[in-house]
């Protein structure tokens, strides 16, 4: 008998942790970013922490920003990859060391915040990004 409701117990948790991921991948897919495939046409703007601007005119076939941001001629940049993807630190050679005084990229695309990271934020025809020097104080 004991064996019984225990196989029940461990049948019943395995069938609700399937569910749980099921609902989980729904819900994902549901909320995923869009993505727009074909030719676009994108900016790219690089504002320095000294407030300079520089500006890349992107033709591209990306679906990600990462992806056009890799097209961008003269635009470099790097960081650690992490949980959330590439968490990057430095843009045209200038590092940003929140360590050392707040400072970090913030990334925008069409003046709004982006919500994703640079690998999963959708790219659309005529998109501008702003990489931004940014402060926290």
């Amino acid at each position: 008998m004991k064996n019984q409701s225990k196989n029940k117990k461990i049948i019943i948790g395995v069938i609700a942790l399937i569910a749980a991921i099921s609902l989980a991948l729904v819900g994902y897919n549901l909320l995923k970013p869009e993505v727009k495939t074909g030719a676009k046409a994108v900016e790219i703007v690089v504002v320095a922490e000294d407030a300079s601007e520089e500006t890349y005119q992107v033709q591209t076939d990306a679906e990600y920003l990462q992806e056009a941001m890799d097209e961008a001629e003269g635009l470099t940049y790097a960081g650690e990859e992490g949980e959330y993807g590439l968490m990057v630190d430095t843009v045209n050679d200038e590092k940003a060391s929140f360590e050392e005084n707040g400072a970090y990229w913030s990334f925008y695309v069409n003046d709004e915040y982006c919500n994703y990271g640079i690998s999963e934020q959708p790219v659309a025809d005529g998109d501008v990004f702003k990489i931004v020097y940014t402060i926290d104080e």
